[in-house]
């Protein structure tokens, strides 16, 4: 006998469970089927995706960590706090960042219960509707079940890519899962990639004892930032004791129980070998529509495997959605989280809404970096005339009080009517300060606003504030 429900969302990572949790709150009965791709002890699905389970959190997590070691062996001194040298506990560590997991997916486990969300143990494909009508409903098959709903919400994520004929046992070759769960501190560790996975492990690894050393094909580094960001973190990185070098091509990949060894040509044509005992690798996600036996149904991809939706998550198929890294846009939980809301709140005939213009972008890195809107790179190459302030967080007393003044905050906005266009800061907190900059641009602010705000002092803020009066050529601390 089959399972009926209004909705029935096809995965339980941030865009999905979040999207679970809005429709039954505004009064749907609502289904959510996740696989066993992170199941617990017990067998059960992990809820969480990829973000809770091996992504965002426990990188976050272990992040924290290495900078408390490092702060502790370098940084403490010169505040004259004396510990010795320090150590690292690599199995505690790893145990803390897993309990932290646990603690978070279980808790979207409350979640669901408390909105009376009816979790699903298996993996969702299409089976077809049930009658041709538009109102008719489509059978799901969940595992061993059929499930029938009104609605459908595809939430299944991303995975990580992987280098042809490389493959991945997470102990030698890791990708993002595999370089969460190291069991020592590699004493040389190789990274392809230099994008967001690779940097913030390469550091996590660095910052315990790691020689890191990270190749990266395209020729400029973090192309996608500001440039005067890029620039800044690539001399940060480079004294930090991170290598990374750009514009190379991979060859040869040997791996044997001792390491792995990485033949690759350099920028200027010239042969070169990196030998490593561990290796990361991060060149990007694909989305992950396997098993969902789209083709049976008529639903349509794009050519790089991504569902193709509309401005509002509609797919072709009535009645079927799709949000988050399934779909194109920027491979960010937190964008799947809005585009989740969306879809539940226009199913109840609400004005959903996710401004992809205004989604912020965060490395979490030391110093942090976050942006949002567009590049100075970007408005020369779109002819857009435009003004910029820029403040380093030198001048900013909070910084200086907290060891940590490296970087800047840059504030773009249009030269003819002040609006801001964009917000590029590298340094500490980034990641918190960026919000200013989000919320001052989806409400259309000028420059002139932030710069009109008054921000409590002492504070990291005040420096958004500064580059704010910066656009108009008048900072008062710099």
């Amino acid at each position: 006998m089959s399972k009926q429900f209004d909705i029935l969302v096809i995965g339980g990572g941030p865009g999905g469970y979040i999207a679970a949790i809005r429709a039954a709150q505004l009064g749907f009965n609502v289904a959510c089927c996740e696989s066993n791709a992170y199941a617990d002890p017990k067998g059960e699905p992990r809820l969480g995706g990829t973000c809770l389970n091996v992504g965002c959190i426990p990188s976050k997590a272990l992040l924290h960590t290495s900078h408390l070691f490092e702060e502790s062996g370098h940084s403490f001194a010169d505040q004259g706090i004396c510990v010795g040298t320090p150590a690292i506990d690599v199995a505690r560590m790893i145990g803390r960042k897993d309990g932290i997991v646990k603690q978070l997916t279980s808790g979207i486990k409350g979640l669901f219960k408390k909105n009376k969300v009816t979790l699903l143990n298996g993996h969702g494909a299409f089976v077809g509707r049930k009658d041709s009508a538009e109102s008719g409903l489509w059978q799901i098959r969940v595992g061993d079940t059929l499930v029938e709903a009104r609605q459908i919400i595809v939430a299944t994520g991303s995975k990580a890519r992987h280098l042809p004929g490389v493959p991945v046992d997470n102990e030698i070759v890791c990708d993002n899962i595999g370089a969460l769960d190291l069991n020592a501190v590699p004493k040389r560790l190789a990274v392809i990639g230099a994008g967001v996975i690779g940097l913030e492990m390469g550091s996590v690894w660095r910052r315990l004892g790691a020689e890191v050393t990270i190749l990266e094909a395209l020729p400029e580094f973090l192309s996608v930032t500001d440039i005067d960001v890029a620039k800044e973190a690539a001399k940060i990185f480079a004294k930090q004791g991170l290598k990374i070098i750009t514009g190379i091509e991979i060859g040869d990949v040997k791996i044997s129980q001792k390491g792995v060894s990485i033949d690759y040509t350099g920028r200027d044509g010239s042969e070169q070998k990196l030998d490593a005992d561990r290796l990361i690798v991060s060149i990007g996600r694909i989305p992950n529509t396997d098993g969902l036996d789209a083709d049976k149904v008529g639903l349509k991809l794009t050519e790089r495997g991504q569902i193709e939706v509309d401005a509002q998550c509609r797919t072709n198929l009535p009645g079927v959605w799709a949000v988050g890294d399934v779909v194109a846009g920027p491979m960010l939980a937190h964008k799947a989280m809005e585009e989740g809301v969306m879809v539940a709140e226009i199913m109840a005939g609400q004005s959903g809404h996710c401004n992809h213009e205004t989604v912020p972008w965060v490395i979490y890195t030391s110093p942090e970096i976050a942006w949002v809107g567009k590049t100075e790179q970007q408005l020369k190459a779109e002819g857009v005339a435009y003004k910029a302030g820029k403040i380093p967080f030198a001048a900013n007393g909070r910084a200086l009080g907290m060891g940590d003044p490296s970087g800047f905050v840059k504030m773009l906005a249009c030269a003819t009517t002040d609006r801001i266009l964009g917000v590029h800061i590298i340094g500490a907190n980034a990641s918190e300060l960026i919000s200013e900059g989000v919320v001052a641009m989806e409400f259309g602010a000028a420059a002139e606003d932030l710069a009109r705000i008054c921000h409590a002092h002492p504070t990291l803020s005040e420096v958004v504030h500064e580059a704010a009066l910066a656009c108009d050529k008048r900072p008062l601390h710099f």
